[in-house]
């Protein structure tokens, strides 16, 4: 019942097959599609082709990478590059993944990666200083209409021509009007 041959020794289509169990014609069919995908991506853009579109139209590059992308492709790819049990198809991926990005620049790439959020942290900076002025300015408003708190220390005074009791000067520690 268990059995994935069939009664004469052929493999049985209806019972799915482990993948980690894969047989040596799988592995080359991966090994194969991989290489298929590299080629693919490997080929040279002719640039008399891509200058009779217009010009915002997708190159020929793009259009396979959104051909790749359509049909899971590249959700595959990123498995096979996460997964650590697929470690032996790392270079293919790799090297695929190299010619996916062949024609972009860093800076570009940078650029799309903050896209929105590049847009977002600016429009939250500038939200952020205002909203640090209008903080500052009610701070200044509140100092201004508080009334200043008076010391009970009025200061410290030399009565210059009055002497104390060691023949200097007398050090007066109150306000001058109660003298």
């Amino acid at each position: 019942a268990g059995d994935p041959q069939g009664p004469v020794g052929v493999p049985d289509s209806s019972v799915p097959q482990d993948w980690e169990q894969r047989q040596e014609e799988d592995t080359l069919l991966i090994e194969r599609i991989l290489l298929l995908v590299r080629n693919v991506l490997h080929v040279p853009p002719e640039p008399a082709e891509e200058q009779q579109g217009v010009d915002g139209d997708a190159s020929v590059h793009d259009r396979v990478l959104w051909a790749l992308h359509i049909s899971g492709m590249d959700d595959l790819l990123k498995f096979l590059a996460s997964a650590q049990v697929e470690q032996q198809w790392a270079l293919h991926v790799l090297e695929i993944i190299s010619l996916m990005f062949r024609d972009q620049s860093p800076e570009e790439l940078a650029a799309l990666g903050q896209g929105t959020a590049g847009a977002e942290h600016g429009e939250d900076t500038r939200e952020l200083e205002s909203l640090r002025q209008r903080e500052l300015a009610e701070k200044r408003a509140r100092a201004l209409q508080r009334p200043s708190r008076h010391s009970r220390f009025g200061g410290s005074y030399v009565l210059q021509g009055l002497k104390s009791i060691g023949e200097r000067d007398v050090v007066f520690h109150k306000g001058l009007h109660n003298v």
